[in-house]
């Protein structure tokens, strides 16, 4: 299978090979940079550490897909690249520009369906950052909500309300939202986790098919190895609390496609293992 990538991709690699220094060495300067990163939150009485010194660079064009069991992490992270919180150690840089706020270059997918304000119709949730955010006039606010709605299959659905909508319509909503923007880099999180089997299989499907048009920069979230194989075309393993990198991953030839074949199925239990293998603290 070919690979389907803007981003530079190192050829020699072999499928899920971790990516070996001298390749890292040959790619382009990075799109978004985390260097060093640790992150912290605090609970009554105590600090708790989520993510310890990680270290990753994301492309332009990539789908980056950040991999790990619950509480490694990864949501905490995609929240720090989001801007809504600081790192205690390291930095975050968008275009060697530290992230320091939230910002529209930033757009964030959760998996939550009731981000979408249910006092607008569908078209007027697409339309409302655009022009508070972005700065458009109201027409070509619309213009470009319009366009990117049919572009999710929802033109029908443009003067609809969010209660009048599926679960996997909302998503849509919100990924039209997201994508409207035009961010440099689009962030989800777990955006399909709680869509039923075959929702989720349609809205990978569709994700995939805006990114083979617009080829924008996705940073994804998943606790999901298959997700992550499908999805991404480099995966980045998040070790259990606290989130350590594990590994990083090249898995450009697998996509829905794929699934159930046994090189696919072989992948996953690699993965699978890497994950839960001890770590050589705990096995010493």
């Amino acid at each position: 299978m070919e690979p389907t990538v803007a981003a530079p991709q190192p050829p020699a690699a072999p499928r899920d090979e971790m990516l070996r220094p001298e390749i890292l060495r040959s790619l382009p300067d990075p799109l978004l940079r985390i260097a060093g990163v640790s992150l912290e939150y605090r609970t009554p009485g105590r600090v708790v550490r989520a993510a310890h010194r990680i270290d990753l660079d994301v492309y332009e064009a990539d789908r980056f897909v950040l991999l790990g069991p619950s509480g490694c992490g990864k949501s905490t992270l995609l929240k720090a690249v989001a801007g809504f919180i600081a790192p205690v150690e390291g930095e975050i840089t968008l275009g060697g520009v530290p992230v320091r706020k939230p910002g529209p270059d930033r757009i964030v997918v959760f998996q939550e369906f009731d981000q979408l304000p249910p006092w607008k119709t569908v078209v007027e949730n697409v339309a409302f950052p655009l022009r508070t955010a972005r700065g458009l006039r109201h027409a070509e606010a619309l213009e470009r909500a319009r366009a990117t709605i049919d572009k999710v299959g929802l033109t029908a659905f443009a003067a609809s309300y969010p209660h009048q909508l599926s679960g996997g319509m909302k998503q849509r909503v919100a990924i039209a939202r997201a994508l409207a923007m035009q961010p440099k880099v689009l962030l989800m999180d777990e955006p399909f986790a709680a869509l039923d089997a075959l929702t989720r299989r349609k809205m990978q499907e569709e994700l995939l098919a805006l990114w083979d048009e617009a080829r924008m920069t996705l940073l994804f979230v998943t606790h999901s190895i298959e997700e992550a194989l499908v999805i991404g075309n480099r995966v980045a393993l998040l070790s259990p609390h606290p989130g350590r990198v594990r590994g990083e991953y090249n898995c450009h030839e697998y996509d829905l496609s794929s699934l159930g074949s046994q090189s696919f199925q072989a992948a996953v239990q690699r993965l699978h293992d890497r994950l839960f293998e001890p770590a050589p603290e705990a096995a010493a």
